[in-house]
């Protein structure tokens, strides 16, 4: 095994990594990256399926999410809209099917009334407690100890406002049930996204694509980083004191005077820290985990769909299939559906055969687009807790009361270990943008130090 010197050793190529060692790099530090995968992009994965292709994991850009459009102007990536002409649709709990637009999913008055009001009253809190500190706010151990479901009950009698308000933290972002995080913890994922109602806009949150895939980011940034990229090399051990590290990889040891962890919270566990990292640290590691989703892809000869004057975008809490959109690739004459089926939909259909699993999904699709969405020439779910480098989706979230308990140290360095993720971040939070940001953040970090 060879080893090699340098200043800082980064474990883990998606885009925080490796925007953390292209800051490094240009600043005059000399940087590794040791990725566990044959491949770089972390959750970003673009990949051909049967002739179509797919982006398996993160996709969208949003108006937003400054510090990724700035990264894709400076790697000369284009982007184009979401296609979003049309209706949405909405299917309620008796299994009715309903064209809208706007959106108000189309609900008796009261309960149009009711999600209005939730949506008001949470913008004041997500306002009021903010994105970088949440767990510093005087009410912070009340909004953790309550579940994003108990709260939403407190608030209202109506129960399909709140199974609607709910869809869109629990299902649509942090994919857990939703008796199992807390309110801080929801109204984070939408300060990190500027508000709630930016959650509930989908025409928002789901502006943008890339031309060719989001996964060009750390694709570009790798290829610019060149050989100091090792893939194939996930870190087995890091040996730290104040004075520096020794990662030791599969295929090469890095010596170097700071680390970055830039992999997923859950996935910390799989490193042998020695010395062990600190008491407090292995506590907040065992209250961090993943949620779980199946992103479903389903291509067609044609957008049907948009014959019949609909966008594609399609929600209901009630269905196995909770959300729905037109992911049609650019300038592609096939027609494209995304969907998605969280949480524990998503732990009854993994029971099934894979057969068993396509049709129930699939004839979920067909109570929002009709018989033709029995039938793509592609089909392909993205099942990301089983990939053994990530173990879930989108991103780690806080158990109850995790997050006002240790939310301030969650970034905190350990001697010269620094933590870069889209899991730690605020603004992004569970985002590429939040990707980026947290590695320019973390690179500033050690060059501010290693100037001191």
């Amino acid at each position: 095994m060879s080893a090699i010197e340098r200043d800082v050793v980064i474990i883990g190529a998606g885009a925080s990594g490796l925007t953390a060692a292209t800051k490094l790099r240009a600043a005059g530090l000399s940087v590794a990256v040791l990725e566990a995968r044959d491949r770089v992009g972390g959750r970003l994965w673009t990949n051909h399926i049967d002739g179509a292709m797919l982006e398996l994991g993160g996709q969208w850009v949003s108006p937003d999410q400054t510090a990724l459009l700035a990264t894709l102007e400076e790697l000369g990536l284009d982007t184009y809209s979401r296609y979003r002409e049309g209706d949405s649709v909405y299917v309620s709990a008796e299994g009715v099917r309903t064209r809208f637009t706007g959106d108000i999913f189309p609900v008796a008055e009261s309960t149009a009334a009711e999600m209005e009001r939730l949506i008001t009253l949470l913008d004041e809190l997500v306002e009021e407690v903010g994105v970088t500190e949440p767990w510093a706010h005087a009410r912070a151990k009340e909004y953790d100890r309550i579940s994003w479901s108990a709260w939403l009950a407190e608030q209202t009698d109506d129960v399909e406002a709140r199974d609607n308000i709910a869809l869109f933290i629990a299902a649509a972002m942090l994919t857990k049930p939703s008796h199992s995080f807390s309110l801080l913890q929801a109204l984070l994922m939408a300060a990190s996204a500027g508000s709630f109602t930016h959650l509930v806009e989908a025409d928002f949150i789901l502006d943008k694509r890339v031309v060719g895939g989001l996964q060009q980011v750390p694709i570009k940034l790798a290829e610019a980083l060149g050989d100091d990229v090792h893939l194939s090399s996930p870190v087995r051990r890091l040996e730290w004191s104040d004075t520096g590290v020794s990662a030791e990889a599969d295929s090469v040891t890095v010596n170097a005077r700071y680390a970055i962890v830039a992999v997923p919270p859950n996935l910390y566990s799989r490193i042998d820290f020695q010395p062990p990292l600190p008491r407090l640290s292995h506590q907040m590691h065992q209250h961090m985990s993943l949620g779980l989703v199946i992103k479903v892809h389903a291509v067609y000869e044609t957008p049907f769909w948009r014959e019949d004057g609909l966008s594609a975008t399609a929600f209901s809490p009630y269905e196995l299939v909770h959300e729905a959109y037109d992911n049609t690739n650019h300038e592609d004459p096939r027609g494209t559906l995304v969907g998605f089926v969280s949480d524990e939909r998503a732990d009854e259909v993994f029971k099934l055969s894979a057969e068993e699993r396509r049709e129930r999904i699939l004839t979920s699709l067909s109570h929002y687009y009709g018989e033709q969405a029995l039938s793509p020439v592609v089909y392909y779910e993205s099942d990301w807790g089983s990939e053994e480098w990530t173990r879930g989706a989108y991103a780690a979230s806080f158990d109850l009361g995790g997050l006002s308990r240790y939310g301030a140290m969650q970034s905190t360095p350990v001697g010269p270990i620094f933590w870069s993720t889209s899991d730690l971040a605020a603004e992004g939070y569970q985002h590429v943008d939040g990707a980026i940001r947290k590695g320019a953040d973390t690179a500033e970090a050690i060059i501010a130090r290693h100037q001191a």
